[in-house]
This record gives C-alpha cells, sequence and structure tokens, in this order.
C-alpha cells in the first residue's frame, strides 16, 4: 500500500510525486511511459509573463522544475525589464529532451517513490473516500490520498482538419475511462481545447530574413542554487518573424477546413493562445502576427513556430509556413494539430485542491481546466503538500492572493471557475508588486520549510540572505552620501543637480533611474548583487509596497471570516437569487472567498456576514 499516488507524470505529477515523497511519504508515480515524464508536447520553454514567478514560487516552496529549467536552459530572458517590477518575469528557452531526462533522474532517484507503469481505468472510493485505483492490467493500487493529474490524456482527441483520432498529444494513448469513473462519482467534467505549431527542420530555415532575438548577457536564474557553472555557455538565439497578407488570405480562404471553424471541435479554446485561424478572425485590423522561431533541443534540428498553432489540414500548413519571411524553402518536421480533451470544473474543489465529493481526492493541472506547463506545476506541489497534510490530519496549506501566483490561480479556480482554459497573467493579481520575482523566497520559503521540502541549513541560508536585505535597507536610511565630484558627475549623468550638502543613501535610490548599486560603489561598500537587487525594489517602491499590504490587510480581515461548512444558503432571508444559486454551488470557504465569485454582490456578503454570527465557526481549514 502507498500513502500517496499520483496519476500522471506530467509537470503536476512530477511535483507532486516528488514534494509528497521528499515530505517523506510512500509515493507511487503512475504513468503509461517512464519515457514521456515532464515531456514538452507544446512549446519548448519555461517561464514568461507571470509564469516566470510562479515557477520561482515552486523553487521557493521546495520544488523542481525552477531548477531543473535552469540547468537544461538554452537561453534566458528576463521579460518586461524597461517597466516596473510587478510584471517582470523569467522565461528560458528549454531543450525539451534534456528537461524530460534530467525529471525522469529525479524521478527515478528520489527516495519513498516508485514508478508504475500503468493505466489507471477507474477511481475506487468507500463512502465518498478514497481507497486507491484500478489499472487496466487487472493490479488494484491502494491509497490514503490520490492525486490525478491527467493533463490533456482524458478522453482526448487530436483534430486536423476533419480528420479526428482519439489520441493524447504526440500520438501517446488516451486515457478514456478516467472520464467516467471521475462522473460516477458526482464529478462535474467539460471539455477544452489547445493546440500546437508546426515545426520545421533548423537547418531549412534562413535566418538571415529574420531579427534575432538574444538571451541576456547576465542571466537571472529561477533558483538561488543554480550558478553560472551549472548552466550552458553559449545560449542559443531565437528568432523573431511575421505572418503578412499572404498568410492571411491562405488562412481565410480555407477557414472552413479547419477543426475551429468545420464543427469538429466541441472544446473551448485559449483565449490567450488562440490558433493563427482565430487571430486571423479575431484581430482582422491587423496586417501581421509576431512568430518567435525557437530551437527544440541540441538534440534535435527542430525550430518551433512559436504564435502559429493550427488545425487547418497538411497541405494549407506548407502554404502558410513557406509563405513566411525566411520559412519559403523550410522542411516542415511536424504538423500543427489541436487537441480536445475532458477537465474537471474547479469550483468542484476546497482551495487545498482536494475535491468536495470525494476525501482524500485532489486534482491538479490541466485537469483542472488550466493550461501551461508552469500552471500546472505550481498546482502540483500544492496538491502534493496537501495530500500529506491530509494524511497527518494537518490544515492545508492556502496560499493567500498577497502571498504567491499560485495563490491567485487556485482562488480564481475554485471561485469563480473558468469556461477556457485558463492562463495566468500578471493582470489577474491585485497585489502584483507584492507577487515579484525577486521575493519569493521571503514569501514562500517559510512555508516550504514548515512543509518539510527545504532541509534546515537551506532555510538558515535563505534567512540569512532575507537579513541581508533587511540590514541594507535599515543601513541605507542611515548612511549619508556626502557631496563629491564622483557622486555629482553620476548624478549628472541622470540628470540631477549637483548635490550641496549630500543626502541619504535611501532618499538618493528613491530618484528615478539612480541605481543603488552604483552608489554602494560610490561609497565603497561592497554586498551581493541579489541582495543589491531586492533592497533596491523595497526602497524605490516602499510608498506603493506599504499601500497594497495595507489592502492586502483588508482581505486578510475577509478571509479569516469561515462560513460553516454545511451553512443552509436557502435558509438565509434576503439573499439575491443569483447570489444564493452561485454560494450554494461553490460553498466558498470564507467571506473573502464569497466576495470574489460572480454574481454575489455586496449586499449578499452583508447579509451573509450577519447570518454567520449566529454560527460557531472552526479555525480555517480546506
Amino acid at each position: 500500500m502507498y500513502e500517496v499516488v499520483v496519476v500522471g507524470a506530467g509537470h503536476a505529477g512530477v511535483e507532486a510525486a516528488l514534494a509528497s515523497a521528499r515530505i517523506g511519504h510512500k509515493t507511487a508515480l503512475i504513468t503509461l511511459n517512464i519515457d514521456t515524464i515532464a515531456m514538452m508536447p507544446c512549446n519548448p520553454s519555461v517561464g514568461g509573463p507571470a509564469k516566470g514567478i510562479v515557477v520561482r514560487e515552486i523553487e521557493a516552496l521546495g520544488g523542481q522544475m525552477g531548477k531543473t529549467a535552469d540547468k537544461t536552459a538554452l537561453q534566458f530572458k528576463m521579460l518586461n525589464t524597461n517597466k516596473g517590477p510587478g510584471v517582470q518575469s523569467l522565461r528560458v528557452q528549454s531543450d525539451k529532451v534534456a528537461y524530460s531526462s534530467m525529471m525522469k533522474d529525479e524521478i527515478v532517484n528520489q527516495e519513498n517513490l516508485v514508478i508504475e507503469q500503468e493505466m489507471v481505468i477507474e477511481i475506487i472510493c468507500k463512502d465518498q473516500v478514497i481507497v486507491g485505483v484500478a489499472c487496466q492490467s487487472g493490479r488494484f493500487i491502494e491509497c490514503k490520498a490520490l492525486i490525478l493529474t491527467t493533463g490533456t490524456y482524458m478522453s482526448s482527441k487530436v483534430m486536423v482538419s476533419d480528420h479526428v483520432k482519439e489520441s493524447g498529444p504526440d500520438g501517446l494513448p488516451t486515457t478514456k475511462s478516467i472520464s467516467a469513473s471521475i462522473r460516477s462519482l458526482g464529478l462535474e467534467t467539460f471539455r477544452l481545447k489547445t493546440g500546437t505549431p508546426p515545426r520545421v527542420r533548423t537547418n531549412t530555415v534562413n535566418f538571415s530574413e529574420t531579427a534575432l532575438q538574444p538571451g541576456d548577457e547576465n542571466p537571472v536564474y529561477f533558483s538561488r542554487e543554480t550558478r553560472r557553472s551549472d548552466v550552458i555557455d553559449v545560449q542559443y538565439p531565437c528568432y523573431l518573424t511575421y505572418t503578412n497578407q499572404g498568410t492571411h488570405e491562405l488562412i481565410l480562404q480555407n477557414l472552413n477546413r479547419s477543426s475551429m471553424y468545420s464543427g469538429v471541435v466541441e472544446g473551448v479554446g485559449p483565449r490567450y493562445c488562440p490558433s493563427i485561424e482565430d487571430k486571423i478572425v479575431r484581430f482582422s485590423d491587423k496586417e501581421r502576427h509576431q512568430l518567435f522561431l525557437e530551437p527544440e533541443s541540441a538534440e534535435l534540428d527542430t525550430t518551433y513556430i512559436q504564435g502559429f498553432s493550427s488545425s487547418l489540414p497538411e497541405e494549407v500548413q506548407e502554404k502558410m509556413v513557406h509563405s513566411i519571411k525566411g520559412l519559403e524553402h523550410c522542411v516542415i518536421e511536424k504538423y500543427a494539430y489541436a487537441i480536445e480533451y475532458d477537465a474537471i470544473k474547479p469550483t468542484q474543489l476546497k482551495p487545498s485542491l482536494e475535491t468536495k465529493t470525494v476525501q482524500g481526492l485532489f486534482c491538479a493541472g490541466q485537469i483542472n481546466g488550466t493550461s501551461g506547463y508552469e500552471e500546472a506545476a505550481g498546482q502540483g506541489i500544492i496538491a502534493g503538500i496537501n495530500a500529506s497534510k491530509y494524511i497527518k490530519k494537518e490544515p492545508p496549506l492556502i496560499l493567500g492572493r498577497d502571498e504567491a501566483y499560485i495563490g491567485v490561480m487556485i482562488d480564481d479556480l475554485v471561485t469563480k471557475g473558468t469556461k477556457e482554459p485558463y492562463r495566468l497573467l500578471t493582470s489577474r493579481s491585485e497585489y502584483r508588486l507584492l507577487l515579484r520575482h525577486d521575493n519569493a523566497y521571503r514569501r514562500l520559503s517559510g512555508y516550504g520549510y514548515q512543509a518539510g521540502l527545504i532541509k534546515a541549513e537551506d532555510y538558515t541560508a535563505i534567512t540569512e540572505e532575507l537579513l541581508a536585505v533587511d540590514r541594507l535597507i535599515a543601513e541605507s536610511a542611515m548612511v549619508h552620501l556626502p557631496a563629491s565630484d564622483e557622486l555629482n558627475t553620476y548624478l549628472a549623468q541622470k540628470n540631477y543637480e549637483p548635490l550641496q550638502g549630500g543626502m541619504s543613501l535611501k532618499d538618493l535610490v528613491k530618484r528615478p533611474h539612480v541605481m543603488l548599486g552604483d552608489l554602494l560603489k560610490i561609497s565603497g561598500r561592497k554586498y551581493d548583487a541579489a541582495i543589491v537587487h531586492q533592497a533596491e525594489v523595497e526602497i524605490k517602491y516602499e510608498g506603493y509596497i506599504s499601500k497594497a499590504k495595507k489592502d492586502a490587510e483588508k482581505l486578510k480581515q475577509m478571509d479569516v471570516m469561515l462560513i460553516p461548512e454545511h451553512l443552509n444558503y436557502d435558509e438565509i432571508m434576503h439573499l439575491s437569487l443569483e447570489g444564493r444559486q452561485k454560494l450554494s454551488e461553490i460553498r466558498p470557504r470564507t467571506i473573502g472567498q464569497a466576495s470574489r465569485i460572480s454574481g454575489v454582490n455586496p449586499a449578499d456578503i452583508s447579509v451573509l456576514a450577519l447570518a454567520i454570527q449566529h454560527y460557531q465557526t472552526p479555525q480555517a481549514g480546506a
């Protein structure tokens, strides 16, 4: 018997299984094929806007994705560096072969973790409590907690034009019976759709006709443990090209042959990562669309056309690709396709990612309606931690919206639900200045240590680094820099008048374009670059950060007002009809969560707050 069983070895499954095993539970990771662990069937990258901060958060909790992404990256690029720190995010171009291989090694060599190559056909529970899974081979695998991370493999269909094939990504088998098993447990499923673009042979691309997109000269990493010697010596370039009117005309002429527009697709596609057909139709005023040409692996002669997913016939894809500058004579290695699959409605989950109907059953990743490797991995580590806490009968880890993008994502899913593949964006967070790449360890490493995912010596090192940041911030207020030729020359370069009597280091740093690192050099003080960066952000944005923390505190006050688990909303007078329906369906955990449900208005919240005063509420739980 295992304590925890994880079904599916994608990015959610890997983080969930590693978390459970590292905490100390005997864990099984069930996969159809050991060689497809953490594979990248779509874009060969990790990170991006908001997503990159999620990877950093996984790292700060004690997860694996950031470490592996750093060590298998072909290129590093910090995005939005010309904007504020609240939207800056790291993205790496990944070696998809090396990434999957390294994750496989982590799984194989992890203590307490066993790989079971099986196909699960049924989820078994007794009196609505999970007891295990039945496999196609006839085996019954018993467990105390089960985590479903089936990705896009549940009853999936691959589509190119009107050709439909029951299959998972990259021709792998689909798991048809799990959907039926889920529904038999009282969980509702719905259909979603995503897709992938063509891959072309790199040696047939004329890169001289495209725009070079190099990586960062001094890269930032996902993991604080990563050293320059751990990463690639010479980064691979990416390239930028565009669609044109000829491309658009080809697509419009053949639109009725696309799976999306011919009626073949039943599921809803991703709004923020649409197919090229969708882009042409929805943004008909645009003369061209960006396409990024990205290497897939040092071991492969293939280039990924980012932004060109499609479900048009292969002969049309040939003409489309050859209409693009730099790709006129390229050879297509793999054609684009759309894929449709089952997901569960995420409002059926508690904030811990445990299902409301079956005790001990957790879901993480694309099964919950999300898109992207990073969103999946973020849910995976939380599900792994909370499966452990469920077994130990401890309160679950529930991250607040002011604590992590992972917390924003899970709260969005379980409170609002989704009708399309959910993609995390910086705009989804009310507190994005609090949820930065640089302060992820400050926000989350305590949780990782408490869960047992961060070793004591590592946590001590993290704490010492954070104390060094605090000391530097305090020192900046006390250190008075006198006027000097060196300082005034620097200020003149930044278009400031020379100082007459000097100024505190902190007040100088608050000036736009004045950098703390430069001032420390002038003053003869030495600090680690990472510490300087964190202190500088805290100093420059002190007022905004303070306001965001105050706003977050108000939200927390609402989120500690617990709603009794079995409250009968039909008995509460003066709730609006829609509010009553939504509250009964979602059954929010707190007044704060209730206030974020679409259709629940402020008057409903006031009525609800008065009603729960008549009940004795327990301490916060899932």
